[in-house]
């Protein structure tokens, strides 16, 4: 028999082969890896600069009216990563508030100022914790699941029959879901204020001598409407950053189950890095103009 079956034959009788004896495998070089992962994160960030640059084009044709798109994809999505949204939204954002209110009833008891532990749940939520805990969770809910979808159509080549047709898979993909989002997160943000307010509420009337309207009444003097505003505007910068991410792991995904799995899980590291990163720059800025 050639050599070549007879290979095959004693691989499949569990013989094993003599083909690929006496290779030895040199270990890769500290300086050669560090090159290697060099390299990678320069192609990985030339890869999110391009896919910015195509949504950049793909958001204008949709301001012209030029974009094709399927208007009752919105409204499903808009479902998805709207109400359907709500009831982790409601316990992770209350027991949020309830946290706050513990942590400040720590210092603050030992002054005898337990009334301002509204102003802290207050200010916490509003301007901070509301926006971050609501992209955190749409980023593990729906960036994940963005990324799925996208990349099943991936593995099943849909995505390739959109450009055969003539169709941009950003207009026609990804502009809808970024726009689900963006109209979707300020009003989760405003609901998840109220029940991490309601969460700290909770917390003051049951552990000190303080009434449900008292802590309201609190709130309500300290609270202004520039508050909210502040957690409202990020929390529009951190829908644009979850839909992104997770369509550019989607539509980046492999051709095989497992690369749509790593991409889901990718969608969601990504979207939470570029979140906290976008945070810490806004409330650097926040800060620095005293808004």
């Amino acid at each position: 028999m050639p050599e070549s079956a007879s290979a095959l034959l004693n691989l499949a009788e569990g013989r094993g082969s003599d083909i690929g004896e006496g290779k030895i495998e040199l270990p890769v070089p500290l300086v050669a890896r560090i090159g290697s992962a060099a390299l990678d994160r320069i192609a990985e960030f030339k890869a999110q600069l391009a896919f910015v640059g195509m949504l950049a084009c793909a958001l204008g044709a949709f301001v012209r009216g030029k974009a094709r798109g399927r208007p009752g994809s919105l409204a499903r999505l808009l479902q998805q990563c709207g109400p359907n949204a709500v009831p982790i939204i409601t316990l992770i954002s209350f027991l949020v508030g309830m946290i706050l209110a513990f942590i400040g009833a720590v210092q603050l008891r030992q002054f005898g100022a337990q009334l301002y532990i509204a102003d802290l749940v207050g200010l916490g939520m509003a301007k901070e914790m509301g926006a971050m805990m609501t992209a955190v969770i749409m980023a593990g809910r729906t960036g994940a699941a963005y990324a799925a979808e996208l990349g099943s159509m991936r593995v099943n080549e849909e995505t390739d029959a959109l450009h055969t047709l003539g169709i941009d898979p950003m207009e026609f993909l990804v502009i809808p879901r970024i726009l689900a989002l963006v109209l979707a997160m300020p009003v989760l943000c405003i609901y998840a204020d109220f029940m991490g307010i309601v969460g700290g509420a909770v917390v003051t009337a049951a552990l000190f001598d303080i009434s449900m309207l008292e802590y309201f009444n609190e709130s309500r003097v300290w609270l202004h409407m520039s508050d909210f505003n502040v957690g409202i505007g990020k929390s529009v910068v951190f829908a644009v950053l979850v839909g992104a991410a997770g369509c550019m792991r989607g539509l980046r995904c492999g051709t095989s189950s497992s690369d749509v799995g790593y991409a889901a899980t990718s969608a969601v590291v990504t979207s939470i890095v570029w979140v906290v990163v976008a945070d810490a720059i806004l409330t650097l800025l926040i800060t620095t103009l005293n808004i």
